[in-house]
């Protein structure tokens, strides 16, 4: 039987917000912001590389630290989010990147979401999905804080965050943990694969990315349970046109759910088995310690992520749901797209629409002749956001110009 900590409205809350402020007061953070694979500080003044010489100076004591502790010095706990918003979601797991310490206490999160899409920190969201049909379903869209390709979450898909130092992040110990939950509770065999998604017959039922920075660093996954696959496979497929990108692209895998496998398998019971797997497992090694080890934990704790919870949270989940984060992000890109017009009789001038976007803005809009050469558009979506809706309704625009005025650019007159 699964027990849960409730934290709400009672004292309770009151001691894990206590336990928050306690593990902000004992970690000591760098001024500068870590990115997904590492940070590059830039020293303008001499105070500025006195501080960050300082700050190396304790990086590296921290890191001595976290190495050192044995793992009965390690205590576990297993946060369940409240909340079933995406952005709240990823505002809650940066909050605790940024703020916990996790030197003797290790975190594993579970979460999930509305209907949404979410794209890894570094990629084009035009190359991952119709970001136009999505929003006008309903489907939200996201962008993460972690690498990684693009993923549909709903509340059919369990979400998993493991929290460690730099020093201990062991992504093999993390997928273990959830493909010896599946085989302890269901005796479902599931495999980990050379790009560490987690297999059953090949199918994917999970997809994993990370962020590492110092002196924290999170590994999360997505577990398939019972997600509407229909709207996972319209969910991500893009705009038929040419993207012409450096963006990260996902990796695209047949997928599975595990209620297909077992239909015994649901997210509340899921939760539960990984959970305690969690806590049942030794702090660093794939070593089973039972019940003993269990009531050594923190147990499973209910957390609300509010503001009065974690200060700071609501300015972090209006930056994730920012358009500046969500699309202004975007690495520049081009798109081209077949433009075909009518001319005398039934004959067709077939064109392409040319469209240069750097920072989520349209900047140059351009009709290719079919001798190449660009001729520019006059436009007002000239340094508007981009986005399929917009590039379809420059092309409608665009079959109602004159063929004449065509024939003359083509002839250069």
């Amino acid at each position: 039987m699964i027990t849960l900590r409730a934290f709400g409205r009672n004292s309770k809350g009151a001691q894990l917000r206590t336990i928050f402020r306690l593990a902000i007061s004992q970690r000591q953070l760098s001024s500068s912001s870590s990115t997904s694979t590492s940070t590059t500080t830039t020293a303008t003044t001499a105070t500025t590389t006195t501080s960050t010489t300082n700050d190396d100076s304790n990086q590296d004591e921290n890191r001595n630290i976290a190495k050192c502790i044995p793992d009965a010095e390690i205590k576990k706990s297993v946060f369940i989010s409240q909340s079933y918003d995406i952005f709240t979601n990823l505002a809650l797991e940066d909050w605790l990147y940024r703020h916990f310490d996790f030197t003797h206490h290790h975190v594993l999160l579970l979460w999930s979401n509305e209907p949404c899409v979410v794209i890894g920190r570094h990629q084009n969201p035009f190359l991952e999905a119709n970001v136009s049909k999505i929003l006008s379903n309903g489907i939200a869209l996201a962008r993460r804080n972690s690498g990684g390709g693009a993923v549909f979450h709903d509340r059919g898909n369990l979400n998993c965050t493991f929290f460690t130092p730099r020093e201990r992040y062991n992504r093999k110990y993390n997928l273990n943990i959830l493909t010896r939950a599946l085989f302890r509770e269901w005796a479902i065999k599931a495999e980990i694969n050379k790009r560490d998604d987690i297999v059953i017959n090949e199918r994917k039922i999970s997809g994993t990315a990370a962020k590492l920075g110092h002196p924290n660093s999170y590994h999360h996954c997505t577990l398939l349970v019972n997600t509407n696959k229909t709207h996972l496979g319209d969910s991500l497929v893009r705009e038929k046109a040419n993207y012409i990108s450096k963006a990260t692209a996902s990796t695209r895998s047949p997928t599975k759910n595990l209620c297909d496998v077992n239909n015994t398998v649901n997210i509340a019971q899921l939760l539960s088995a990984i959970g305690y797997e969690f806590l049942r497992t030794s702090a660093t090694e794939l070593e089973d310690g039972g019940n003993i080890q269990t009531m050594k934990q923190r147990g499973f704790q209910l957390i609300n992520p509010t503001e009065k919870w974690f200060p700071g949270i609501d300015v972090l989940r209006q930056e994730f749901s920012s358009w500046e984060w969500i699309i202004g992000r975007t690495p520049t890109f081009s798109v081209e797209k077949e433009l075909t017009l009518k001319t005398d009789g039934d004959k067709q001038l077939i064109m392409k629409l040319s469209v240069d976007v750097e920072k989520g803005l349209m900047t140059h809009i351009n009709i290719v002749m079919p001798n190449g050469d660009k001729l520019p558009v006059v436009s007002q979506f000239q340094n508007k956001s981009f986005n399929e809706k917009n590039l379809n309704d420059i092309i409608g625009a665009l079959k109602l110009v004159s063929t004449d005025n065509v024939k003359q650019a083509i002839n250069g007159l």
